[in-house]
């Protein structure tokens, strides 16, 4: 009879006999085949074929499916994670510079190509972190400056012709701060370096070029409440023109101490030696000074401030010195100083606040006295108001002074030269500044003076009230 069987070609006839030898030898057979395909899924027994041996217990195919979804993700994740890792080496790589490797292999070796010492210190050291961005350092570099033309008249009672005139002043500093504690700066102005006083250059000359120089040169130490000065420095004391003229810059080493007190008042200290003039064979011409200052705490409306100073001169040698150096002190017959210069000086000063921010009060006071000098005109005193500020567009500042000078009061060479009597005057002054634009700045000065005594000066008639009158245009930077 026929009977079908199933195998990898599909389904087929075959004709068999049945005796019964070889139906038992067929029917193991089967029962072979059936343990053997008993694992593998979906397998079936072939149609009519005898019973298989039991099978082994089959697998939960939901579980197999959430098993693989887990390792699916887990794979994602390593794969995501493998990118995040590739490109932050990419990026510090790019930090340091190295090149990223080439797709068929490693990249260049980035310490090939430097000394072995630096490679070794190189490789021992981890690689930098790049910085986060963050908003320039401010500059080292401090720059400062001004110009000021000025037009002059000068004129007496009908004794002398009147005389008019121009000035041109011109100064550009530089400060550098090399770290925290240590600066240095530098400064260059017109005029003429042999007069310490003044930096005006006088139009004249048929057009001659200015003269420039140095009047600032120096290094500084800032050490928080104290700093100290080496070299052509800045003047370091609390002063006023009666003593000092603003254009002097001392060359030495000076110290300058604040201590500010609880109660919002200070403490102030400061010194100076002053090397004027020296000799390699002789002696020299020095001056040593010091100077103590207190500042009030705010008492209402008001604040005030006192400064006591004493300056001891040695002039051991003149021969640095001109005839713009002497100026109106008494001479010896060999061309040497009559006096000593040993001062004594106070300075009072008061501020008042109750006309407004616009409107500060300013009075200073101002007595010095030469106790070495050679004969009894040995006293100066000073004093000044001032009314308003001159630091915005459209403020006005007015102020009016009063001094008198004996001839040996002061050392001439270093004091006011705002008229043609440096010592041995009595003089007002009057004065007004208002700024146009920032930094741009008119004033206008008005001196009326006269020798104290008729015999110090002979060049001077004592009759006389001279007068200079000054009209100026002043621009900072």
């Amino acid at each position: 009879m026929y009977v079908t069987s199933q195998d990898a070609g599909g389904a087929r006839l075959s004709r068999v006999r049945r005796p019964a030898q070889s139906q038992f030898i067929l029917g193991l057979t089967a029962s072979v085949l059936a343990l053997a395909a008993g694992g593998a899924a979906g397998a079936q027994a072939p149609a009519h074929a005898p019973a298989p041996a039991p099978a082994p217990a089959q697998v939960d195919a939901a579980e197999v499916r959430r098993q693989i979804e887990a390792l699916r993700a887990e794979q994602a994740r390593i794969a995501e994670l493998q990118t995040r890792t590739e490109a932050s080496i990419r990026a510090l790589e790019a930090s340091v510079g190295i090149a990223p490797p080439p797709a068929s292999g490693p990249g260049p070796d980035p310490m090939k190509d430097i000394n072995p010492i630096a490679r070794d210190a190189a490789s021992a050291a981890p690689p930098p972190v790049p910085a986060p961005q963050q908003s320039a350092p401010p500059s080292r570099f401090a720059i400062a400056g001004d110009l000021r033309v000025r037009a002059q008249r000068d004129s007496s009672n009908d004794h002398a012709p009147d005389r008019h005139s121009g000035q041109v002043r011109g100064r550009l500093g530089i400060t550098y701060a090399v770290n925290d504690v240590v600066s240095v700066g530098t400064r260059i102005v017109t005029g003429d370096y042999n007069d310490p006083n003044s930096v005006d250059v006088q139009l004249s000359n048929f057009d001659n070029k200015f003269q420039t120089s140095l009047d600032l040169a120096y290094a500084k130490l800032d050490y928080g409440s104290t700093q100290f000065y080496g070299g052509k420095i800045p003047q370091p004391f609390v002063r006023t023109e009666l003593v000092w003229d603003g254009d002097v810059t001392p060359q030495g080493i000076s110290a300058n101490y604040k201590l500010p007190l609880a109660d919002g008042s200070a403490f102030k200290a400061n010194a100076l030696y002053f090397v004027i003039d020296e000799q390699a064979a002789g002696p020299d011409s020095t001056m040593a000074g010091a100077q103590f200052v207190y500042e009030s705490p705010t008492l209402g409306p008001w604040k005030f401030d006192t400064a006591a100073a004493y300056y001891h001169y040695s002039l051991g040698s003149t021969a640095g010195a001109d005839a713009g150096d002497f100026r109106t002190n008494l001479r010896k017959p060999n061309g040497s100083y009559l006096s000593q210069f040993h001062l004594g000086d106070l300075i009072v000063g008061a501020s008042y606040s109750g006309f407004g921010e616009r409107w500060p009060l300013r009075i200073v006071g101002d007595y010095v006295h030469n106790f070495g000098a050679a004969t009894d005109a040995d006293t100066g005193y000073g004093l000044d108001v001032l009314l308003g500020r001159a630091s915005k567009v459209g403020d006005w500042r007015v102020g009016y002074g009063y001094a008198v000078a004996e001839t040996d009061a002061v050392l001439s060479a270093f004091s006011q030269d705002n008229t043609s009597l440096a010592t041995n005057y009595r003089q007002h002054m009057l004065s007004a500044d208002y700024v146009i634009y920032p930094g741009t700045s008119i004033n206008a000065t008005w001196a009326h003076y006269k020798p104290k005594n008729a015999y110090d000066t002979p060049a001077f008639d004592p009759r006389d009230w001279l007068d200079r009158f000054r009209v100026a245009l002043l621009v900072t930077f």
